[in-house]
């Protein structure tokens, strides 16, 4: 091996004298949990829930977060399904506006149920030797790697050469590195439930005036509901509860029998107020840094919350194996990703808008999206291409 060779493959690793501590056991903790190991360091998962587990039910990998997955040794054909298209539907009636192919892409975008996810990350995490502590509740932590947290009930500390701060929108982390910041109320609400139900493996997008409605298949006659309405307010007493599904299907009442009939089979929804804090102009201080939603929550209007959160990681462990200190490495990591994320909330934005049209705008929309289905039906591909076929992992 040359010199040259010699050197990259020296500081493409991390001594595995360096420790990492990352807070929060979700997705985007484990992965990166994950590439720190893959790097060589030691890692250790703070998670204040009592088991490792996520809200929800449903996920939609895309391919950009698949290859990163993919590269850490994970196979999600195991637990997932290969997604054949998008399809726009037009709520009011239950007509299929387009279909936009989804075959072409490499690795398949997939729906993946979450606990299955999670459990596959952490059977991966065991198998590194990465350290998983449930019902520890971190409190505080300084820039030069010690933390603070509660580990049932008791006071505890650790020391870390890094602190990784996964902990999502409500990020202890990001009032530490980044200061205070008020969420805004973005004038809508989620519904999130499971029904029983069999579909072709593509994703439904059912608009509607001031509303729309995703469904997907996640196997084993199940499916995935997200439906999404604009409100004027939220109760201040909390960002998700469990709600009466009637107030689900009364809010879709204008919808197609079909998709009334499926709101119907709802027990138990979960509802959320879609709060976001603006990207972090700072994302790391000392030997703190922030991962996905602590540094740039997004909305789910274009599938990339927890997508972007994975590509975090890899980033961040590859940035702190190249960089010749730690101050560069999480600078680079935030040069690497910050435009990225923007463009990518910005997205998001714009479909939230574009989803809820009325009027004349709706009708001139839904007739656009049919002629470019017709006409160019790999455009909505084409448009996203910046999106799926990034690949932070070459």
């Amino acid at each position: 091996m040359s010199a040259a060779r010699k050197f990259i493959a020296t500081i493409d690793m991390i001594s595995n004298n360096t420790s990492i501590i990352v807070v929060g056991g979700g997705i985007g903790g484990l992965t990166c949990a994950l590439a720190f190991a893959q790097k060589g360091a030691r890692v250790c998962v703070l998670e204040q829930a009592l088991a490792f587990t996520e809200v929800g039910a449903g996920i939609q990998i895309t391919p950009n977060a698949g290859r990163v997955l993919a590269a850490l040794g994970l196979d999600l054909a195991a637990i997932g399904i290969a997604s054949d298209a998008v399809v726009p539907v037009d709520g009011l009636t239950g007509q299929a506006v387009t279909r936009f192919d989804l075959t072409g892409q490499t690795p398949r975008y997939r729906f993946v149920h979450r606990a299955k996810l999670i459990d596959m990350l952490v059977t991966a995490c065991i198998a590194r030797g990465i350290v998983l502590q449930n019902d520890c509740r971190v409190v505080s932590a300084s820039p030069t790697g010690v933390v603070d947290y509660v580990e049932n009930d008791e006071p505890s500390q650790k020391n870390a050469d890094l602190v990784v701060f996964a902990d999502g929108v409500k990020s202890i982390g990001r009032v530490l590195v980044a200061g205070t910041s008020e969420p805004f109320f973005t004038g809508q609400v989620a519904w999130r439930a499971t029904v029983s139900g069999d579909m072709s493996p593509e994703a439904q997008i059912a608009m509607g005036p001031g509303k729309h409605i995703v469904v997907y298949p996640l196997g084993q006659d199940q499916l995935n509901i997200v439906a999404v309405q604009e409100r004027e307010d939220w109760a201040a007493e909390g960002w998700s509860h469990a709600d009466d599904p009637k107030n689900l299907q009364d809010a879709f009442s204008d919808f197609s029998n079909d998709f009334r009939d499926l709101l119907a089979k709802v027990e138990a929804p979960n509802l959320w107020g879609l709060f976001r804090h603006e990207v972090a102009t700072r994302w790391s201080r000392g030997a703190m840094v922030l991962l996905g939603d602590a540094a740039h929550p997004t909305l789910p209007f274009l599938a990339q919350g927890a997508n972007l959160a994975i590509e975090d990681a890899y980033v961040l462990a590859k940035s702190y194996a190249e960089q010749l200190n730690q101050q560069g490495a999480c600078k680079r990591y935030q040069q690497l990703r910050h435009d990225r994320v923007v463009r990518a909330i910005a997205a998001a934005n714009a479909n939230a808008k574009n989803y809820h049209l009325s009027g004349i705008k709706r009708r001139a929309a839904l007739t656009g999206l049919k002629v470019m289905g017709a006409v160019a039906p790999n455009a909505f591909i084409n448009r996203l291409s910046w999106l799926y076929d990034h690949d932070v992992t070459r």
